[in-house]
């Protein structure tokens, strides 16, 4: 699987990277992870993204490949309490956090930790940025970062204090690429693209039953684009190859709890980059329907 070195870091990240929020909400079991992630480095992926949030995801992580840990770069995310009898934010319960983090991924260091849609006034105040300082400073992580969208994002990209940027991007959530990933390149930090296939909203042709998926889903109606008129492998490759396209993204998180899908969407690369013109179609069509309006989505 094709490579790209990650911004300014030492890491060259795999261009699909593997997302740990349905293996954990979706209640995958243990073995299902085992194989799922298992097949997935053998056949080149080397970026596991979860986070504190995402229920037992760490933890399956941990019990399925830490002793490939030398294969595949880690990263996960904190902030909210989960757990902890303690506010989201709060700077003790974030160190706290990190380190039960890795308790749970089995390992004495990530690649990368993030601050997980952490607001502009709450970036502004230092003391959640510290937290991270001080655990790359104890070599619990190697890396800092922010996982975020809109204007949050835009700050913690200017105030230069991270490595890496993650945010939504994605034929119907395409901010991300005016606002923040120019600005992000400047600096040479890595860029990791989450919901890089809009949750495929429009896979059975109705509205999904999760909330969480409704809004691309409203936005995909209006946009009613011609390259979602296929099969769903080929529309699924059209919107995953979309983001991968995009100047300044090294890699593309998608979450899956089918030990078969991920070899599915890594053959769907195979075709290389969108052609520009199709591109280029479908950044004209979302700037003509959204007028500006449509803000990334958490």
């Amino acid at each position: 699987m094709e490579k790209r070195k990650f911004g300014s870091t030492d890491m060259e990240v795999s261009i699909l990277g593997f997302g740990g929020a349905e293996i954990g909400y979706e209640g995958a079991d243990a073995a299902t992870v085992e194989r799922l992630l298992g097949s997935a480095l053998d056949a080149g992926l080397n970026v596991i993204d979860t986070a504190e949030c995402y229920r037992n995801s760490e933890e399956l992580i941990g019990q399925a490949v830490s002793h490939r840990r030398q294969e595949f770069y880690l990263f996960t995310k904190c902030g909210h309490a989960s757990g902890f009898d303690a506010p989201d934010w709060d700077p003790v319960m974030l160190a706290q956090q990190i380190d039960r983090s890795l308790k749970r991924l089995k390992t004495d260091y990530v690649d990368l930790v993030q601050l997980h849609s952490c607001s502009e006034e709450l970036l502004r105040r230092g003391e959640v940025i510290e937290v991270l300082q001080k655990a790359r400073d104890a070599g619990k992580t190697r890396y800092i970062g922010y996982s975020g969208d809109a204007g949050d994002a835009l700050y913690a990209v200017q105030c230069g204090a991270f490595d890496t940027l993650q945010t939504s991007l994605n034929i119907a959530d395409q901010q991300a690429i005016d606002l923040t990933v120019p600005e992000a390149r400047k600096r040479g930090m890595g860029v990791i693209a989450k919901r890089p296939i809009a949750n495929a909203a429009w896979k059975t042709g109705q509205k999904p039953v999760d909330s969480y998926h409704h809004t691309y889903w409203e936005r995909l109606q209006q946009l009613d684009y011609p390259e979602l008129k296929g099969s769903l492998d080929e529309t699924i490759g059209t919107a995953l190859r979309f983001t991968l396209s995009t100047p300044g993204v090294h890699t593309a998180i998608v979450g899956t709890k089918n030990p078969g899908r991920w070899q599915q969407n890594a053959d769907l690369l195979k075709a290389g980059p969108l052609p520009q013109s199709v591109y280029d179609a479908i950044r004209a069509r979302f700037r003509d329907v959204s007028k500006g309006q449509w803000a990334g989505q958490r």
